[in-house]
Order: C-alpha cells, then sequence, then structure tokens
C-alpha cells in the first residue's frame, strides 16, 4: 500500500466523522424541541398548568380589633381575585355606605363609622380560578368616658378685619393637644404663613388660637376644618363632631391710639380717612390706664350698660360701644368728657370720643380691626386680655404650638 491509499483512507474516515458529528447535533436539537423521541420511546406527556391561586381577603380594621376610632375609613381589599359583594354593618342594624373600585380590588366605606358599635363584614370574592371566599368578621369602635364639643369664633360667610384671630374653643380641657392640633387646618387662597397657639382657660376648657405672622392680606378667602369626630383629646375625653367655617377677610382698617397725643386716628387701606379728638385712660392710675399694645375689635352695640364699683359708678349707658377688650376696655361716646378730648386722659380705660365721632366710628368697625394703643406704660397681656394675640412675639407665639415647644 502506497502514500495515496493511506491519504485516501485518512479523507473517508473525516468525513464519515462530520457526518456522525452533524447526525448527532440534529438528534439534540430534536430531542430538545420535543418534535423527536428516542428510539422506541411513546408520545411525550404534557404537565398540566398549574392551579390559580385562591382569593385573599383583607379588611381594614381587622377582625377582631376593638377601641377602633371612628374616623377610620373601613375598606376590604382582594388579592387573586375580585369582590362580587361586601357590607359593613352596626348592631344598631345600620348598614356603612360604600362602594367596590372599578377593577373590583377594593371596596371603602363612604360614610362614617359610631362611637361604641360592634360592626360585621360580609360578602364574598371571586378567586381568579372560580372559587369563592367570604368576607366575615367584626371590630368593635371606642367607647369614650366622655364626647365633647369644640366651637369656632368666626361663621361661615362672614368678614373679619386684617386682625382677627381664628379662636377655637374647647369645652373640656384637651390632655393630647398635639393630637387635637394635628386634626386642625387652615387654609388660605394667598400664601400666609401662620402658627397655632394654645391658651388654657381658667374655667378648665382649652383654646386654641390661629394667628398669621403679619396682618392678613385684605381679600383673603379662608377655611377652618377642627376635625373632631373620633379625635382622642386624652384622658378618656374623644371629640363629638367636626366643625368648620369659611370666611374673608375685609378691608384694612387699622387704629392708630397714641395716648400722648390725645387723637384717635383710623387708617383704611394705608389712607387716613379718620383723625379724631380723644381721651384716654387717666395716666397717673394703673388701674385706669388704657393698656398698651395690639387690641382688636372684638364686638359692637348701639348701647352698652358699663360698670366700675370701685370707682363709683354702675349700669352707666354708654353709646356706640366698640369693645376692644374684654378687661372693660371700649371706644365709644362720652358727652361728659366732651370738654377733655383732644387735650386730657380722664377716663377709666376707654377711648372716649364725641357722640358724632363715635358713631361714625362705629359704622365702620368689624370684628379683627387692629387698635394698636401706643404710648401706655401699662401693657395688655394674654394674662390681662381674650385676644392680646399680636403683643407676643412671633418667635414665642410659634413656641406655643403643641407641635413646636
Amino acid at each position: 500500500m502506497g502514500l495515496g491509499w493511506a491519504r485516501a483512507f485518512i479523507a473517508v474516515m473525516l468525513v464519515l466523522a462530520v457526518g456522525l458529528l452533524a447526525g448527532a447535533v440534529v438528534g439534540v436539537v430534536a430531542s430538545a424541541s420535543g418534535a423527536t423521541t428516542a428510539p422506541g420511546a411513546g408520545p411525550s406527556e404534557s404537565s398540566e398548568a398549574p392551579p390559580a391561586p385562591a382569593a385573599v381577603v383583607t379588611a381594614t380594621p381587622a377582625t377582631g380589633a376593638t377601641d377602633v376610632a371612628p374616623d377610620q375609613v373601613p375598606s376590604v381589599a382582594v388579592d387573586h381575585g375580585r369582590l362580587a359583594t361586601v357590607a359593613l354593618v352596626g348592631d344598631d342594624g345600620a348598614a356603612v355606605p360604600g362602594a367596590v373600585s372599578p377593577d373590583g380590588h377594593r371596596w371603602t366605606a363612604s360614610g362614617p363609622l359610631s362611637y361604641g358599635r360592634t360592626y360585621t363584614w360580609s360578602g364574598s370574592a371571586a378567586g381568579d380560578g372560580g372559587a369563592a371566599v367570604p368576607v366575615a368578621g367584626t371590630f368593635t369602635t371606642v367607647d369614650p368616658d366622655r364626647l365633647v364639643g369644640a366651637h369656632l369664633n368666626i361663621g361661615d360667610g362672614d368678614t373679619v378685619g386684617v386682625g382677627a384671630p381664628i379662636i377655637v374653643q374647647f369645652d373640656h380641657h384637651v390632655t393630647d393637644k398635639a393630637a387635637a392640633e394635628r386634626a386642625m387646618h387652615v387654609q388660605t387662597s394667598v400664601p400666609t404663613t401662620g402658627s397655632w397657639a394654645w391658651l388654657d382657660d381658667d374655667n378648665g376648657g382649652s383654646r386654641a388660637h390661629w394667628r398669621p405672622k403679619d396682618y392678613w392680606q385684605p381679600g383673603t378667602q379662608v377655611h377652618v376644618t377642627v376635625h373632631q369626630f373620633g379625635v382622642d383629646d386624652g384622658d378618656g375625653v374623644w371629640g363629638r363632631a367636626d366643625v368648620t367655617s369659611a370666611f374673608s377677610i375685609g378691608r384694612s382698617q387699622i387704629v392708630k391710639a397714641d395716648v400722648n397725643s390725645h387723637q384717635m386716628v383710623v387708617v383704611r387701606d394705608g389712607q387716613v380717612v379718620m383723625t379724631v379728638p380723644a381721651s384716654y385712660g387717666l395716666g397717673s392710675d394703673p388701674n385706669r390706664n388704657t393698656t398698651n399694645g395690639v387690641h382688636v375689635v372684638m364686638a359692637k352695640s348701639e348701647t352698652v350698660l358699663m360698670s366700675n364699683p370701685a370707682y363709683g359708678y354702675e349700669n352707666v349707658p354708654e353709646h356706640w360701644a366698640v369693645r376692644i377688650e374684654n378687661n372693660g376696655e371700649f371706644i365709644h361716646a362720652n358727652p361728659d368728657t366732651t370738654g377733655e378730648q383732644g387735650s386730657v386722659n380722664v377716663t377709666h380705660g376707654c377711648v372716649n370720643l364725641s357722640t358724632d365721632d363715635a358713631h361714625a366710628y362705629f359704622d365702620t368697625a368689624m370684628f379683627g380691626d387692629p387698635v394698636e394703643v401706643t404710648n401706655s406704660p401699662v401693657p395688655l397681656t394674654l394674662s390681662t386680655g381674650d385676644i392680646a394675640d399680636w403683643t407676643v412675639p412671633w418667635d414665642q407665639w410659634t413656641g406655643m404650638s403643641a407641635l413646636r415647644s
């Protein structure tokens, strides 16, 4: 055998090897694709799809929950299914209204719960595989030791002056002031920086005042929400009901009352509209001084009976009386001091004007108008006045918030 035969033999063997390798690859691909089976084997068996998971229902509040705050919004959610029916009924037989979301995955209550009730869930959800799962369970709401109210000083639709504070008067002592304050909100039509401050009453109640950092911008629209229903004010006391008010800030009218000038000046929207002779509190008697600081108009009446037994008068009718503090200070007419008005301070703390001037001012005054008394040696303070908010520096005022102190 020669060299040529050897080369021919090697070439044949290479061709056979390549052919066998190609066949093996094709066999592997075919087997992997499931298109062929091994020789002698039967047809392949197909595995069944896994079953759809059962629906999982979650209720809030959870089954068995107790002392639930009634301002909580109940809901039911379902995974791996859709809600068919949902009902929530109190032990008084009253159903809580609600609706299922368009995708069928959540029911949400649209009405409130009540205090001291047991609520029962009922209904069902259909799982993705068709199996029904019940909506069931109960929870109870808190049964307070005492329900109490809150009241706002400014009513719906009112128009008030640029110095008006918002006052929330609670008819109880609020122990958890932070919780109560978190539930009170002031919304304004223009950006307004302001803060709550707490001023407890001597009679055991609590007051929260909200005022802006500076006087209100005229024309501002204000909406106040005092959320109390379902709010725990501490020591077993819970709020009875929410209160709200929507009101407007009117024009800017500020009284400039310099006791040394013996005049009273009224500035409206930046322009002086009235300058009249006045007599202020007698400076030599600290108990008769008109107190120094920013007062606000609180109320007005055509006639007020004024008394001060320590100084020998009682139930004296005074006319065109504008109250600027509950410690007995008014701007009012007093014909008996007409001769001193404009030159001498002789009053018992009020601002005396002539009858005509007092009437003219009375007609323009509204709750919340600032009355800035200056150059009196006796200050208006939070301890001496019901509305002395503007006498408190801003940094101190914000520190009287339950959320910042």
